[in-house]
């Protein structure tokens, strides 16, 4: 050894160019080293494939399994350019010049330190009043909640909120929004609130179950006027009105808008108006909300606003407010592998994301994919990364229509649409986004008719295929569950082998639209059909009505025709 290190003196000492030059590489690669270290990691990827682009979209099975753990920081993205904030949210060119200069590096004291400072210049439309402590069991802010782990930034959590009519905007692990009228929960400390947000990496958006939470200043007169509020109709008094209905408080001077408060403050999803009283609650089996009476029961005149109903003491009028009710919430992965592949299958437009939805809440286990959509994950459908065959999801959705592929599974819900509505659904999936339009260019061009030829036979296929090849199959009309919730989603879970608790299920009516219901508001204002298209897809639905029926299952809903 020490012959080696005498040669290797020599030759540096005749050749110092050289060993100052390797000094200098040596250098220069330990302190990339040091600088990588400070910057976000990868998540691990378990398998030998890395998991698909999201701009590849949902073409192919994923074939690597991809853990996310809450101990790794977020890997670095530039911040978002263009942002749409609400009427009440307005940021000028200026600030948002600085914050495209603001650095997307350093530790997490400075980026904490570039927080605040921008908090300060946020005192008039928001808040920032600290970083509390957060708990996956009984949330801090128990209100609506979102995630997007790509796109998060402060303002947007803060709009949405807003927009509800919330007091209170909460971020936590960088990608998570909560919302809610009451804080409750302690203080934790400022450090502890150290991940940036997935969207905008120069201001803190909480940390592992800690919540930034901010004070929404200009959403406390102008949106928390509760018109948000549903009207969930009028109902017969309970018979055991103080355990259906817990919480109530005598109002002589009642009015719809003092009741919602009262209920609201009170963390409750129900506010039920009987008079001069108000009662405060959850949908359950004692009160199911299930039998709507006649609105003229409850057509008597509120003490404080003479021209809103208030409801008898007999006749309940209903609202629901925006408390979320957290009963159904919660959702983890199967504690053990699942020995049978159920498929969630239907024709792509047809309602399978909100299907999932509603069987995550229902049974409050993740559902699969048989692609990858990372929108859908980034929306909170955690086991979408999960390869279909992991055994860790309660079923797995798939448009898939061959025999290979349905033999895969062992059972099936398989899900129908109305073809007219489905085609138009997934033609603006496809040119507009999961919650978005196509464009009137798209209607009127050549897109529209080369799609509805192409994906008109699909829409019969799939089915006609699904009924031939699946092993054991459970058909849900997309209308009928729409129409009749609780009792179609009764007949799904118990496919999915699970329990249905009568209360869960209850508390997902109340959360059923989820975060991927398309806006009504951008409805075309013309038929795109035309006769040609009507006649071929009509002779499709006779095809389907057919095959149901020869099955000795009910034929399409009624509303399929005429055309």
């Amino acid at each position: 050894m020490a012959k080696l290190l005498v040669k290797l003196q020599r030759y540096f000492r005749r050749k110092p160019v050289r060993f100052f030059t390797l000094l200098a590489l040596y250098l220069a690669a330990g302190s990339l080293v040091f600088l990588h270290s400070g910057f976000a990691g990868e998540p691990t990827v378990t398998g030998s494939q890395r998991a698909p682009g999201a701009s590849e979209g949902p073409g192919l099975p994923y074939l690597g399994v991809m853990q996310l753990s809450r101990g790794f920081k977020a890997a670095a993205t530039m911040p978002e350019r263009g942002r749409r904030h609400g009427p009440w949210f307005k940021s000028t060119s200026k600030e948002l010049a600085e914050r495209g200069k603001a650095g997307d590096y350093g530790s997490s004291r400075s980026r904490a330190l570039r927080g605040r400072s921008g908090r300060e210049k946020e005192e008039d439309r928001a808040r920032y009043i600290g970083c509390y402590v957060d708990n996956t069991r009984r949330r801090t802010l128990r209100g609506v909640s979102f995630f997007d782990y790509k796109k998060m930034t402060v303002f947007r959590c803060q709009d949405n909120c807003a927009e509800r009519g919330y007091l209170y905007a909460g971020l936590e692990f960088g990608a998570e929004c909560y919302c809610g009228h009451k804080v409750q929960a302690p203080n934790a400390s400022e450090s502890e609130c150290n991940m940036a947000c997935k969207g905008e990496r120069s201001n803190t958006c909480g940390g592992v179950n800690r919540l930034s939470i901010y004070r929404l200043e200009l959403a406390q007169e102008s949106a928390r006027r509760y018109g948000s509020a549903i009207f969930r109709g009028c109902f017969r008094r309970p018979d055991n009105v103080s355990i259906a209905l817990p919480v109530s408080q005598l109002m002589l001077n009642m009015s719809v808008d003092k009741c919602v408060d009262f209920c609201t403050e009170k963390e409750y999803p129900l506010s039920a108006l009987a008079g001069t009283a108000c009662h405060c609650g959850f949908p359950t089996t004692l009160f199911t909300l299930h039998e709507r009476e006649d609105e003229q029961l409850c057509a008597q005149k509120c003490a404080g606003e003479e021209f809103e109903s208030c409801g008898t003491a007999e006749y309940l009028l209903v609202y629901q407010t925006q408390v979320q009710d957290n009963r159904c919430m919660d959702r983890r992965f199967l504690p053990t592998r699942a020995k049978q592949l159920v498929a969630l299958a239907s024709f792509p437009g047809a309602g399978n994301t909100w299907a999932r939805h509603l069987i995550e809440l229902a049974t409050g286990f993740y559902t699969g994919s048989y692609y990858f959509d990372g929108s859908l994950y980034n929306k909170g459908f955690k086991g979408e990364r999960d390869h279909w065959r992991s055994g860790r999801t309660i079923c797995i959705k798939t448009h898939e229509s061959g025999q290979k592929e349905i033999e895969s599974f062992d059972s099936a819900i398989l899900l129908i649409r109305n073809p007219y509505k489905a085609l138009m659904a997934e033609f603006n999936r496809k040119y507009g986004g999961h919650i978005g339009f196509a464009s009137h260019a798209h209607w009127k061009g050549k897109e529209w008719p080369e799609f509805v030829a192409n994906y008109a036979p699909w829409w019969a296929t799939h089915t006609l295929d699904w009924l031939r090849y699946g092993k054991k199959v459970l058909v849900v009309h997309f209308e009928d569950l729409k129409r009749d919730l609780f009792v179609q989603l009764q007949r799904m879970v118990g496919l999915l082998g699970i329990t249905a608790c009568q209360d869960r299920l209850l508390c997902v009516e109340g959360q059923k639209d989820g975060n991927f219901k398309r806006s009504g508001l951008r409805k075309l204002e013309y038929d795109p059909y035309t006769p040609e298209m009507r006649k071929m897809i009509s002779g499709y639905i006779k095809t389907v009505d057919t095959a149901l029926k020869l099955r000795n299952l009910s034929g399409v809903p009624d509303d399929y025709y005429p055309r």
